[in-house]
């Protein structure tokens, strides 16, 4: 019988029984749930097959390969925010949307990298760029100069078909909108001792060109500091997480009468956060990185029982995976792979290598790292489930598109463009001298 079963089933069935002979109080375990002997390898073998598909994943994410490439523009910027347009369930995204730090939105071809359009009407530094999820021609940008705007990309005018304003102090830094594209939410600096999330009603965007809408409220007790990141939920709309250089990391449900309601939860990073997401099956947990690379990730399911929340807290990503060379310079982001329910983070090095990270709650381990794309430090990814590809923009100025195993069939010659920019006034660079680690 076993000459018939393939290659990693006798694996794995070996494995089970290795297991069971070492670990024999496991097996008392089971008995304590009414299960037999007979039944435990069975349970082995199963985790065996997860881990092999996991590492199926693995290997495919790590055979990215750079697939296209952007054409450098007349005046290169740093390429600071990515988002994809999101795809019929028959169709794929057909747009790449970028903001630029000469306060520029440009819109690509997503399969071709085709530069399309430019939108350049910005007199301030532009703070993200987030696509509609019912309409793949629709984005929208935030601005320090207080606004939220929104651009169809079938329209020949270069003007906004819609401009959500705030207050007039607000200065946003960061944005969202939620997944069924009712409500905006935008982040503000913290002016005198002011900070605001500030919500607009999103819906009639495309029949109102040229309009202003108000905002619905603010939330303003709940961040004492720069609001640098928004995220929403990905399938419940009324759930937003919000990150601040106070270190606090809070969860809302909108659907509340009151901040006070709303406010879910509240984790402490103990640094200015830099980036925030969700990740688990359902979406129940959080995660966040900071300005000098640490990393935490909390389970919200855990909020009302008495396990902790806390499944990781990592000071310093830099000292915690082994790379050689110590070439972690700085954390870019982290992405959640359905598939494989596993959460993976993204760094770099200042010459444009990237680390693809595996993330466990038994720690951190290096999954891959993709060179031969980027010439300086990689700003802004995003990442596309549908056909496992992934984008990344840099300091360069280059835009790129990976895929498992792509073959790139013209090579640019690549040279070193550490372009300066006046975005280094206002965003928080990532520090990357070993002499300021935390140990």
């Amino acid at each position: 019988i076993f000459l018939s079963l393939q290659q990693d089933v006798i694996a794995g069935f070996l494995y089970a029984i290795v297991i069971l002979v070492v670990f024999h109080p496991v097996v008392d375990l089971i008995d304590n749930f009414n299960l037999t002997y007979k039944y435990a390898p069975l349970i082995i073998i199963r985790t065996a097959f997860e881990m092999t598909a996991l590492e199926k994943i693995e290997e495919q994410l790590a055979s990215l390969r750079i697939a296209k490439r952007s054409t450098l523009s007349e005046e290169p910027a740093y390429l600071l925010d990515i988002d994809v347009s999101k795809p019929a369930q028959s169709e794929g995204s057909r747009f790449v949307a970028v903001s630029c730090s000469n306060k520029s939105i440009r819109v690509y071809n997503r399969e071709t990298l085709t530069f399309l359009r430019e939108y350049s009407s910005h007199p301030g530094i532009l703070n993200g760029v987030r696509f509609a999820h019912a309409c793949d021609s629709v984005v929208f940008s935030a601005c320090s100069d207080g606004t939220v705007k929104c651009w169809d990309i079938r329209s020949a005018t270069q003007k906004a078909v819609q401009v959500f304003s705030g207050y007039p102090s607000n200065v946003f830094i960061s944005f969202d909108i939620n997944c069924s594209d009712l409500i905006i939410c935008a982040g503000t600096e913290k002016v005198e001792k002011d900070t605001f999330l500030v919500f607009w009603d999103a819906r009639g965007i495309t029949d109102c060109a040229g309009t202003t809408t108000e905002p619905l409220g603010v939330y303003s007790e709940s961040h004492n500091d720069d609001i640098t990141k928004i995220c929403f939920h990905p399938i419940e709309p009324n759930l937003v997480v919000s990150g601040s250089t106070d270190g606090l990391v809070n969860v809302f449900d909108i659907n509340k009468d009151n901040e006070d309601d709303a406010l879910l939860s509240t984790c402490n990073s103990d640094s200015s956060v830099s980036f925030i997401g969700w990740s688990g099956k359902g979406y129940k947990q959080v995660y966040c990185m900071t300005h000098d690379e640490g990393f935490c990730w909390w389970d919200i399911a855990q909020l009302d029982t008495e396990e902790p929340i806390t499944l990781l807290h990592v000071l310093d990503v830099r000292d915690a995976v082994c790379i050689e060379n110590n070439s972690l310079h700085y954390l870019v982001g982290g992405l959640y792979h359905e598939k494989a329910d596993k959460l993976f983070l993204i760094g770099g090095t200042s010459t444009g290598d990237i680390h693809l990270i595996s993330c466990g709650t038994n720690g951190l381990g290096l999954v891959g790292t993709f060179c031969g794309g980027h010439s300086a430090t990689v700003r802004s990814f995003c990442w596309n489930l549908r056909d496992e590809s992934l984008l990344t923009g840099g300091e360069d100025a280059l835009l790129l598109l990976w895929k498992p195993g792509a073959v790139e069939r013209s090579l640019t010659k690549k040279a070193s463009m550490k372009i300066p920019s006046s975005v280094q006034k206002r965003v928080r660079v990532h520090n990357s001298s070993l002499k300021s680690r935390k140990k």
